[in-house]
């Protein structure tokens, strides 16, 4: 395989890297606003508590989503604009943006591989804390709250061993509600499947955002080194040689008086000078005036 058909090879994986990569950013930033606005995760993260351990980690699991979204978004855009174009300074963009989408995405795995359920136990913290308030104090907001969640996640109550009487408060739940399940149980029930689609959009992103890097090196040095396929070559402007004058159309060739006059060019410039009068020496011969392969070459009329 030649080089230009590596190009071209790398090229098209770029654009479908590129596709796929910008996919990526726009699910990644859907899971971020249903996250964010989502009732289960806002009716946990509004609890008017003094300490909510689950609202820092709300905010910052939106705000690093829809950074990390925005990052591959653009290096996607970047990527399919400089494959096309051939651009060096796009390409230079759409690595800088992959590389801190990588990095983004490799704190993100590694916390998650480090804290695997801090998500979970800070949800879980928060209702222990709303519960608890509501057996104590019977605070009438802070019932409000407590049944919002409960409604939110179809729950009712806790049975769990941290639990003051280790059973769900009958208060709490009557009716149809204490036919519902552990509430315990059913945030984490509700959590588990948008940690496991969170895990998997991680791993996705590393390994396309590991080929989008490599790929978008390897087409930046093919730019640079003139690789491309669609440019030829670099195009300037010569100037034109001294009395050549453009050819013109048939249709302003002749005027009404007879055909219009053009300076002479190359050897009939040489040799109309040399009937003038002119002299030329015989040791050095006198080289024609060349007029230059151009749309506006010199002929005779």
């Amino acid at each position: 395989m030649g080089p230009r058909s590596r190009v071209r090879a790398a090229k098209c994986q770029m654009l479908v890297t590129s596709f796929f990569v910008l996919l990526l950013g726009l699910s990644m930033a859907t899971v971020a606003v249903l996250t964010y606005f989502g009732a289960h995760f806002a009716v946990l993260s509004r609890a008017s508590l003094e300490r909510n351990p689950y609202k820092t980690v709300h905010c910052w699991a939106f705000y690093t989503g829809m950074s990390l979204a925005g990052l591959l978004s653009l290096g996607a855009v970047l990527s399919a604009a400089a494959t096309v174009r051939e651009a060096q300074g796009l390409m230079a963009g759409a690595f800088l943006s992959f590389a801190l989408g990588f990095c983004v995405l490799m704190q993100v795995a590694f916390w998650g591989s480090r804290n695997p359920t801090q998500v979970e136990d800070a949800a879980l913290d928060t209702y222990d804390l709303v519960y608890d308030q509501v057996v104590k104090t019977a605070s009438r907001v802070r019932q409000q709250e407590l049944v919002a969640i409960q409604d939110a996640f179809l729950c009712c109550g806790k049975r769990s061993p941290f639990s003051l009487l280790g059973r769900s408060d009958a208060g709490l739940c009557q009716g149809e509600q204490a036919a519902r399940q552990d509430c315990l149980q059913g945030i984490r029930s509700h959590l588990r499947p948008y940690q496991s689609v969170l895990s998997t959009l991680s791993g996705i992103g590393l390994a396309l955002t590991g080929c989008a890097l490599l790929l978008s090196a390897f087409l930046w040095f093919a730019v640079r080194s003139g690789r491309s396929l669609d440019r030829k070559g670099k195009y300037t402007l010569a100037a034109r040689a001294h009395g050549c004058q453009p050819q013109e159309p048939g249709f302003f060739r002749h005027s009404q008086d007879g055909p219009a006059t053009r300076a002479p060019c190359g050897a009939d410039a040489a040799g109309d000078s040399e009937a003038l009068g002119g002299s030329r020496t015989t040791d050095t011969p006198l080289r024609p005036l060349s007029c230059r392969r151009l749309p506006s070459a010199c002929r005779d009329p």
